[in-house]
This record gives structure tokens, C-alpha cells and sequence, in this order.
């Protein structure tokens, strides 16, 4: 564990920690730059004019302020009440748009309303299990979703993957629509499409899958399980000391650590899209979504070990055995947490939850280090 290789993948997590940390604390707003804006905490209401792009996460994210530039939100609940003088980029839970938006918008949520004051520019692209558009955009549509409610101006043409798609009585589609549903198209009389109106296919009904594909899935599961339990038990089995502070970090500070992992887990996606616009933010781009990649399953086996160390820590001490009651801990809160992930309903939760506490408790390590 103490290798070369190991101890470059470290530090280069550590890195990508650490300057989410630098410019995600709770209640602080620092500028990268002379204009530029980054905030975040659990309510973040911005009042005071951006002159150029804006950075925010936090469990609530209401945008009052004009922003000259982009606008790149995360949060559990998001607001976009103001003009945005370039694009906005924002993903949450539930996540309303209402201001103008000079060039294009690209949103993501669990609920998605475009109101019908909201003024696109440029074109809309939106993912979220629930869609309603009521707004204006110039450009073109680009939905998928559960239910899709168009109810306002296209310029250009609309695109739809939905389970459910509805024209409201306020549609107007200057382009074509193309869509593809498994129900049939919901379209009020007074609803106006100018062009074609297409339907693409059917989608596929959750069983279609080949049931080769299902075992396939289940063994990649149990072999990936696997491997992450033998890497949390080898963790605490060689390094007791950083996994025991580590856990102690989640412990002491569960709700920091909650919110320092949403914020990196939901805006390192973000940041790594925004670096591909530029060729020279590209090497860069590669670079932070390996770091990412590999931040995942270390975040996983981190909340395993916290998991694993509370068990222990009820029962009763014997310090011949804590290592080994430590070891066996990790290993089978990873099986554990394996097996929630999968409850329906609540497994994604769960599994998310468990990423943002083992990222978040990484970063409050990381800033002891640099602290001490």
C-alpha cells in the first residue's frame, strides 16, 4: 500500500479534494478570479450581481441576482430567478427555471420547471423524471424523462424520450417534434406544431433486456462487492491509523461531511464537461474525471469503514481484537451497504448518500492534514 504508484494516486485524490474544499466551504464566497463567484453552504440565497460566472452548490441554491456570465448550480433544491448573460448549467432535485438565459441552458433534476417567464436564448436541454416546459427558447428541445409537458415556444425543433408526452394548449413548435414513447402522443387541440410530427419508436420496456445481459450484470455486481471488500479489509488491516481518523472525521462532523460530498460529488461532473469546451481544458478534463472515477469506490469503502468502526465501537473493548474487529467490520458493512443499494426505491438514496458521506469524510481528513 505504500508504493510509489499508491502514493502518487493518493495525492492526486488528495488534490482534487482539497480544492473542492478551498472553494466549497459552508459560508464563504471566494473569486478564482476578479469577477467570478463561488459559494456554497446549506441555504444559499444570492442577492448581489455576478460580473462574471457563477459557481454555487448547497442543499437549497435560490439565484436572485443577475449573472453576467455562466451559471453553474448544484443543490437539493434550485431556483434560478435572474438573467444569465452566457449558459447555465444546473442540476438538482427540484429545480426551476424563471429568469432569461442569453445562450443555452442544460438542466438535470429529479423535478425540472422551465416557467413561463423563463427566456432561452439559445437551445434547452433537460433529463429530469418529471419536465414541464412553459417557457421560450430560440433554439432547439432536448428532453428525456419520465413525464414530459411542453406548454410553451420552441424555435426550433423538439426532440422527446419519455414515458409520457403531453402539448399543452400554449405549444408552439416552430420546428418538427420527433419523439419516442411507449404511450401515445397527448396533444391539445389548440397546441401548434409546424413542422412533422414524428414518432421515433417505442421505448423499450424495462424487461427487454436479454436475460444474459441480467447475469451478466449480477456477476459484474458480485465480482465488483467483492473486490471492494477485500480493499476495505486490507485498508484497515494496513494503514489502522488514516482509515481510523478517517472514520473519526465522518464521525465527529456527519452533516459537514454530507455536504462537502455533494457538493464534489454533484459538481466535479459539472467542472469536468465545462473543461472539454476549450482544447486546452481538455488534458485537464481527462485528468480530473480519472481522479473522479478512481475518488468513487475510495468514497464507498471510506463510509464502510465509518460503518464498520460504529458496530465495533458497541461492543466491548479489547485492544488484542480491535484490529480484527475492525477489519471484519469494514468488510461486512461493504456487504451491507452492497445489499441496500439495491432495495428498490430507496437503494439509489442510499448509495448516493453512502458517496457523498465517504467523499465528504476524505475532504474534512485532507483539511486536517493541510491544518496540522
Amino acid at each position: 500500500m505504500a508504493t510509489p504508484t499508491a502514493r502518487s494516486l493518493g495525492l492526486v485524490a488528495a488534490l482534487l479534494v482539497s480544492l473542492a474544499f478551498a472553494s466549497l466551504v459552508p459560508s464563504a464566497a471566494a473569486a478564482a478570479g476578479a469577477s467570478d463567484r463561488f459559494v456554497a453552504g446549506a441555504g444559499v440565497t444570492e442577492r448581489t450581481p455576478v460580473d462574471g460566472d457563477l459557481f454555487a452548490a448547497g442543499g437549497s441554491v435560490d439565484v436572485e441576482a443577475a449573472v453576467a456570465g455562466d451559471a453553474v448550480v448544484a443543490g437539493g433544491t434550485v431556483r434560478l430567478g435572474a438573467n444569465v448573460g452566457q449558459s447555465v448549467y444546473a442540476a438538482g432535485g427540484r429545480l426551476s427555471l424563471a429568469g432569461q438565459v442569453a445562450r443555452n441552458a442544460r438542466l438535470a433534476g429529479g423535478e425540472v420547471q422551465v416557467e413561463p417567464g423563463a427566456r432561452i436564448g439559445g437551445n434547452l436541454t433537460v433529463t429530469a423524471g418529471r419536465v414541464e416546459f412553459r417557457g421560450a427558447t430560440d433554439g432547439s428541445l432536448g428532453a428525456a424523462g419520465g413525464s414530459v409537458l411542453i406548454d410553451g415556444r420552441i424555435g426550433g425543433d423538439a426532440e422527446v424520450t419519455a414515458g409520457s408526452i403531453e402539448l399543452g394548449p400554449h405549444a408552439r413548435i416552430d420546428g418538427s417534434l420527433r419523439y419516442r414513447s411507449n404511450a401515445p402522443l397527448q396533444r391539445d387541440p389548440a397546441a401548434q406544431v409546424s413542422g412533422a410530427v414524428e414518432q421515433l419508436g417505442a421505448q423499450l420496456p424495462p424487461d427487454a433486456a436479454p436475460r444474459s445481459m441480467h447475469w451478466i450484470g449480477v456477476v459484474f455486481a458480485t465480482l465488483w462487492t467483492i473486490g471492494l471488500t477485500l480493499l476495505a479489509a486490507i485498508v484497515v488491516a494496513l494503514l489502522p491509523r488514516a482509515s481510523a481518523a478517517i472514520s473519526g472525521a465522518l464521525h465527529r462532523r456527519p452533516g459537514s461531511a454530507l455536504l462537502l460530498g455533494f457538493a464534489v460529488l454533484v459538481c466535479t461532473p459539472i467542472v469536468v464537461v465545462l473543461s472539454f469546451v476549450t482544447v486546452i481544458g481538455i488534458p485537464l478534463g481527462l485528468l480530473l474525471l480519472l481522479v473522479y472515477l478512481m475518488l468513487l469506490p475510495l468514497a464507498w469503502v471510506a463510509s464502510a469503514i465509518g460503518i464498520g468502526d460504529w458496530f465495533v465501537a458497541q461492543l466491548s473493548s479489547d485492544p488484542a481484537k480491535a484490529l480484527a474487529r475492525r477489519v471484519v467490520g469494514a468488510a461486512l458493512s461493504v456487504v451491507l451497504l452492497a445489499f441496500l443499494a439495491r432495495v428498490p426505491w430507496i437503494g439509489g438514496w442510499i448509495a448516493f448518500v453512502t458517496l457523498m458521506a465517504g467523499i465528504g469524510a476524505l475532504a474534512l481528513q485532507v483539511r486536517a492534514l493541510r491544518a496540522g
